[in-house]
């Protein structure tokens, strides 16, 4: 357990549990419009393709590729102050769907620079927990 976290945690909402459970189990879990067949983030009851109600959850491959990305330098709240520079970034799942998080692990160490990431780049889900019941999917370059 991590309990020095100090950092905004998010609250899991009823529609949204089966995401934070299966991430808490290191999976990375969409939800999928029966109707029209795609899936999307986040994890919503209805569909923001076509408003249908009939949703399912399905398991994600965990691999992305970098569509854009911004390194942090300044913090925008204090609470991040310590983490800084760090990598923000939208992602575009295997699955079809665009999810915003962080990069990490980056290679060469050290902070990061733009030379060591490229836009495309392929990418693979890692998760970091930070309560008993929260983990945070991130993703590091493959």
């Amino acid at each position: 357990m991590t309990t020095q976290y100090k950092k905004p945690i998010p609250v899991p909402q009823g529609e949204s549990d089966v995401y934070w459970q299966k991430a808490k189990q290191g999976e990375l879990w969409l939800r999928k419009c029966d109707d029209c067949g795609k899936a999307y983030f986040y994890p919503r009851d209805i569909s923001p393709c076509c408003f249908s109600k009939k949703t399912s959850w399905i398991k994600a491959s965990g691999k992305a590729t970098l569509h854009t990305f911004a390194i942090v330098h300044r913090a925008p709240i204090a609470a991040f102050a310590e983490d800084a520079p760090f990598v923000t970034a939208i992602v575009e799942l295997e699955e079809g769907p665009m999810m915003p998080t962080h990069i990490v692990e980056i290679s060469g160490g050290g902070e990061p620079t733009p030379e060591k990431l490229s836009i495309g780049m392929s990418l693979e889900v890692v998760f970091e927990d930070i309560t008993d019941t929260i983990a945070l999917p991130k993703f590091k370059p493959v």
